[in-house]
């Protein structure tokens, strides 16, 4: 029975974590630093109509580009303090990767760029803090690239 316990608050997890994806996507759009947001909550996105049509929730994962490439998004990583680095991503702790330098490192250019995987890209997986929190780190964060 201990292995079920945790199902029986997924729903409201994934909403949680969904619903501070989906602000978060929102604000980053913003940011004057940011060039690019992928994630599928947004009308912008490519398949929005699809997700929408698919998806309960849209999810907790999403993806961002800074100006600036590999250096800006390593001057992003070093200056998070609640959101964490990591090369899995998952759980209830917000999470940030950067691939092109992690689990896509062997990659040739030549796929990374025709797959999108771009220096400046970062995955971010939101846990189950407070948006204001979160959002707080990546500005903060921001500033800094």
């Amino acid at each position: 029975m201990n292995g079920l316990r945790g199902i029986r608050t997924l729903d409201v997890r994934l909403a949680r974590q969904s619903e501070t994806s989906q602000e978060l996507a929102e604000w980053l759009v913003t940011q004057k630093n940011v060039t690019g947001v992928h994630y599928p909550g947004l009308k912008s996105h490519p398949q929005h109509k699809l997700a929408a049509k698919q998806m309960n929730y849209f999810g907790s994962v999403l993806s961002f580009e800074v100006a600036g490439g590999r250096p800006a998004a390593s001057k992003l990583l070093s200056a998070l303090k609640l959101v964490r680095p990591a090369v899995t991503l998952g759980g209830p702790e917000t999470l940030i990767s950067h691939s092109a330098s992690s689990t896509h490192n062997s990659v040739d250019i030549e796929t990374k760029t025709k797959t999108g995987l771009s220096d400046s890209l970062l995955r971010l997986s939101v846990g189950l803090e407070a948006c204001v929190d979160i959002k707080n780190d990546l500005e903060n964060a921001l500033k800094n690239c």
